[in-house]
């Protein structure tokens, strides 16, 4: 599956809610043919280069494909868009054209099935419930209660403060309560005071 890629600063995860500011002529073309053909594109983390320019050096083998939910025209002349989180995805292969839009073959990765909250998993659950107070999260509608761990997985990781290197390994694994695992583990180094 061919997939146009968006590499930034930042790790997407399903489900998760992304505001972007577009005015590079490559990645308005590039949302022209989305919006056209009802498809999305992948958003890959930078691992080495710049968001602007020229297309980065390198940028993480794994992804997540971006729906586009919402548009509107900036008051300072950009493009604003609003994404959705979907499927994940792992690079296999990727070209930059010469407008410098990066090209890859995907390949989609699996989703176990959906399962809900455990007991042990209220403190996390709780956690996500206070981060919806932030205004921030507040305006891209995420955190409060939610019923699944996918979900709460899937959104701790995108809101707290881990580093680029965490996300993408919580992005790696491949079920919800081995997300969940991890981000205890994270969360409790954060508390100690260590780097997450």
């Amino acid at each position: 599956m061919k997939l146009p890629l968006f590499p930034l600063n930042t790790v997407l995860f399903p489900g998760c809610t992304l505001d972007l500011q577009i005015f590079e002529a490559r990645y308005l073309d590039m949302l022209g043919r989305c919006m056209k053909q009802g498809s999305g594109f992948g958003v890959v983390a930078i691992i080495e280069g710049q968001e602007v320019g020229k297309a980065a050096q390198r940028f993480a083998g794994i992804g997540c494909e971006a729906q586009i939910r919402d548009w509107q025209q900036l008051a300072n002349g950009m493009l604003g868009i609003r994404v959705e989180g979907g499927r994940r995805f792992r690079v296999l292969d990727a070209e930059v054209q010469r407008d410098q839009l990066t090209m890859a073959e995907v390949a989609w990765l699996e989703e176990p099935a959906d399962q809900p909250l455990l007991a042990e998993q209220a403190d996390l659950a709780a956690l996500l419930a206070a981060l919806a107070e932030h205004p921030m999260v507040s305006e891209l509608g995420m955190g409060g209660v939610v019923s699944s761990q996918q979900a709460l997985a899937n959104q701790l990781a995108y809101l707290l403060p881990f580093s680029l290197l965490h996300k993408l390994e919580l992005l790696s694994l491949d079920t919800p309560a081995e997300r969940l695992g991890r981000l205890q583990r994270l969360i409790e180094q954060l508390q100690d005071g260590q780097p997450a």
